[in-house]
């Protein structure tokens, strides 16, 4: 009985400090709730906002992307893979893995950088693919 008894004590310590450790590592998948869906097929580039005494934007080649099929791009020649989730889209594998952007239209994706704020750089599907 006193076996028992040390072994439960144990296990309800271990689960009171698991309890909260699970809930905190759920959040950031909670952030990303929403249906999973795909991107329309094409290419999309990306450009920075310009300024008044100059061109209204500037490309930036090296993320523009192309979605080939369901959830896979190519980029500079290579493929991964991203995944949409609601409105924000992340490449989780191949050239562009780690990018987040979040879909602001069917058209328009805009950059979020590591802390989720909203970035400057705007990717827009320019060749839709049929």
């Amino acid at each position: 009985m006193d076996r028992t008894s040390c072994f439960t004590r144990a296990l309800r310590a271990a689960s009171s400090l698991a309890l909260p450790a699970l809930a905190l590592a759920a959040t950031p998948l909670m952030a990303q709730a929403g249906p999973i869906d795909t991107l329309p097929l094409g290419k999309y580039e990306c450009t920075l906002p310009g300024d008044a005494g100059g061109a209204a934007w500037h490309r930036i080649p090296g993320r523009d992307f192309t979605i080939l099929n369901a959830s896979s791009y190519e980029a500079g020649g290579e493929r991964g893979v991203y995944l949409l989730r609601g409105a924000q889209v992340t490449f989780t594998r191949g050239p562009l893995k780690g990018m987040m952007l979040e879909r602001s239209s069917q058209r328009i994706l805009r950059e979020r950088d590591e802390k989720g704020e909203l970035g400057p750089m705007r990717c827009v599907l320019t060749s839709p693919l049929r």
